[in-house]
C-alpha cells in the first residue's frame, strides 16, 4: 500500500526512488515466507522502512512446549530463531514448591534451573534490557534498564530528580556482592567503586546512587 503513496511523492522527490526500490524488494522477500527482519539491509534502509511499522520487523521469541523427555534437547529453528524449550506440566509442579523443595525437584530432573528463568533472560536479551539492584535496610529491589545505559539514565529510572541531580554512583558487582556476602565486606574488600556520569551500568550492579536538586 506505501508504494502508490511513495510512487506519487516520486514527482517531487526524485530522492524517493530508492525507498521505492527498498520496498518492492522487501515485498519480494516477503512473498517468499520470510519475515521482513530477516532480509539483510543496512541500518539506515532499516531506519528507511521504520515508518511502514511492520510486525515482522519486529523482535521475535518463540517458545515450545516439550515433552518432558525432550528438555534439553535441541530444537529445529523456525525462520533463523531457536526456540525456548519449556516443559508446561514441569513448570506447573515448579511453580506449586517451596525453594528447598524446588532445588530437590530440579536436582531430581537433572535440570540446572527452571525454564522460566532461561525464558525471561532470552526476553531481556531480545530487547536490550538489562537488571540493577537497590538495597536498603527496608528492601531490596530491581531496576531494568536498557544495555548500555550510563549511570544518570539508571537512576532515572528509580525517580527523575536522581537523573536531574546526578552526582555519583556508588557500585558493587553482583558477583562480588554475591561471593562476599554483604555490602560491609565488599566495602571491607575494596570492592566497591565510585562511578561518575559516563559509567555504563552492568548487569546485576548493586547500587547506591547520590544526587543533589
Amino acid at each position: 500500500k506505501a508504494i502508490p503513496r511513495l510512487e506519487k511523492d516520486l514527482k517531487k522527490d526524485k530522492g524517493v526512488q530508492v525507498k521505492i526500490d527498498l520496498v518492492k524488494r522487501l515485498v519480494e522477500h516477503l512473498g517468499e515466507g520470510h519475515r521482513a527482519r530477516r532480509m539483510e539491509m543496512t541500518d539506515d534502509e532499516r531506519e528507511m522502512l521504520h515508518d511502514l511499522h511492520l510486525l515482522t520487523m519486529k523482535p521475535m521469541l518463540y517458545v515450545a512446549n516439550v515433552d518432558e523427555a525432550d528438555i534439553g534437547a535441541p530444537l529445529a529453528e523456525i525462520d533463523g530463531i531457536a526456540p525456548v524449550p519449556i516443559c508446561a506440566k514441569i513448570e506447573s509442579e515448579m511453580a506449586e514448591l517451596e525453594p528447598a523443595e524446588l532445588a530437590e525437584y530440579l536436582e531430581m530432573e537433572g535440570l540446572a534451573e527452571p525454564g522460566l528463568n532461561a525464558l525471561i533472560r532470552e526476553a531481556y536479551r531480545l530487547l536490550g534490557l538489562q537488571s540493577f539492584f537497590t538495597a536498603g535496610v527496608q528492601e531490596v529491589r530491581a531496576w531494568t534498564v536498557r544495555v548500555g545505559a550510563k549511570a544518570p539514565e539508571a537512576a532515572g529510572v528509580i525517580h527523575t530528580d536522581f537523573e536531574r541531580g546526578f552526582i555519583k554512583a556508588e557500585v558493587i558487582s553482583y558477583a562480588d556482592y554475591d561471593a562476599l556476602g554483604t555490602e560491609a565486606a565488599a566495602k571491607a574488600a575494596g570492592k566497591l567503586r565510585i562511578e561518575g556520569k559516563e559509567y555504563v551500568m552492568a548487569d546485576g550492579d548493586v547500587c547506591h546512587f547520590r544526587f543533589n536538586v
